[in-house]
């Protein structure tokens, strides 16, 4: 189980703890990579069955390479990924293991979340059981979230693929990885609200706004595909559209808003856009309603 950190060491001791508590009867392998920061986490006495190893991001600083750290430095047939700010519920790991080995020809499974922003707690579970390409090249589905996700480890090093160390800032470096799995056998998503989704000020893509523009032009670029799906590429538009236009870049915003709106005249993001590249609305009342709802722009 890989938790990639960088100084938020009270967030980082609620997962791990989390991991470690888990009910599986299994044994439990928990990898915590460092990035850009100095290993410090001390830890008592471990449950049985359970271990904890603390090593460094060898590999490009960011998140990608902290996951791929990680990813290599384990041994189990299973990989799983939990972002340092989120927490698995009890029985998260034993719901997905048995839910693979129900659906041997599966590779990846993912579970549902509980948004938790504020005093707000959204659960979001995936409508359907098995996601595959098309659905999520028109849709991110956020369910489908990388603290969700346990892979086998032969598919991730010789199939998949490890995270991609190249997209911008390692923003939606998850999606990505997604939407190469998916290409390979459909997504498993066990219908059930088994991680707190924790979302704050101090996430690493906060107000990073050129960074995600950055990101979705890469997407739309490496994945081809989205060409063929019209709203699934109105909707990346979208996302460069209002990243731009909160960066205060507005002529860009709207060139991108009106590419958007071109492919799906009901692109919610390309209407944001244009709203607050028209000063009618601000970028972080925008994120903010959104983050109350459970959303993400």
């Amino acid at each position: 189980m890989v938790v990639p950190t960088r100084d938020r060491p009270q967030l980082l001791r609620r997962a791990v703890a989390a991991i470690l508590g888990q009910s599986y009867q299994g044994p439990i392998e928990c990898l915590v990579v460092f990035d850009q920061s100095e290993p410090a986490l001390d830890w008592g006495g471990l449950p049985a069955g359970r271990s904890l190893q603390v090593i460094t991001n060898q590999r490009t600083p960011g998140l990608a390479g902290a996951r791929n750290s990680g990813a290599l430095a384990g041994t189990g047939e299973l990989v799983a990924f939990c972002d340092d700010d989120d927490e698995w519920l009890p029985d998260k790991l034993s719901r997905q293991v048995e839910a693979l080995a129900a659906h041997p020809d599966l590779t990846v499974a993912t579970c549902g979340i509980v948004v938790r922003y504020g005093r707000r707690a959204v659960p979001r579970v995936s409508p359907d059981p098995i996601v595959g390409h098309r659905r999520l090249l028109r849709d991110r589905v956020m369910e489908l979230h990388p603290s969700t996700v346990l892979v086998r480890r032969a598919e991730l090093l010789d199939g998949i693929g490890l995270v991609d160390e190249a997209i911008p800032g390692s923003y939606a470096e998850d999606y990505e990885w997604l939407l190469r799995a998916a290409r390979l056998a459909p997504i498993l998503a066990v219908q059930e609200a088994l991680v707190r989704v924790y979302w704050h000020r101090s996430s690493w893509f906060s107000d990073r706004w050129q960074t995600i523009a950055a990101a979705n032009r890469y997407l739309t670029e490496k994945h081809p595909e989205f060409h063929e799906e019209p709203r699934g590429l109105a909707r990346l538009y979208g996302k460069i559209a209002f990243a731009e236009a909160a960066s205060g870049e507005r002529g860009n915003a709207r060139r991108w808003a009106r590419r958007s709106l071109g492919l799906n005249r009901g692109e919610p993001r390309a209407w944001l856009a244009l709203a607050v590249s028209l000063r009618l609305l601000g970028a972080r009342t925008v994120v903010r309603a959104l983050n109350l709802a459970g959303r993400g722009i």
